[in-house]
């Protein structure tokens, strides 16, 4: 194999390799997105139902305390 064709073989690696790097997102995005409708369809058709009470002990109070978030110093 020659430089010409060395040369030749090494663009052609590195264009397909920022092909791959700038259609990846779209394509996550696309399966994702995918992904979602499916569970909505599922989700339609799932019969609705109630979930059982929990006993008062094991329910969250209405007066939590707040969360505290981080400051910047």
């Amino acid at each position: 194999m020659n430089t010409t064709q060395m040369e030749a073989l090494i663009s052609m690696a590195a264009v397909l390799g920022l092909f791959v790097l700038m259609t990846a997102p779209a394509v996550i995005g696309i399966l994702r997105d995918r992904r979602i409708d499916r569970q909505l369809r599922q989700a339609e058709v799932a019969p609705v139902t109630e979930p059982p009470d929990r006993p008062a002990a094991s329910r969250p109070e209405h007066r939590a305390a707040p969360r505290r978030h981080a400051r910047a110093a």
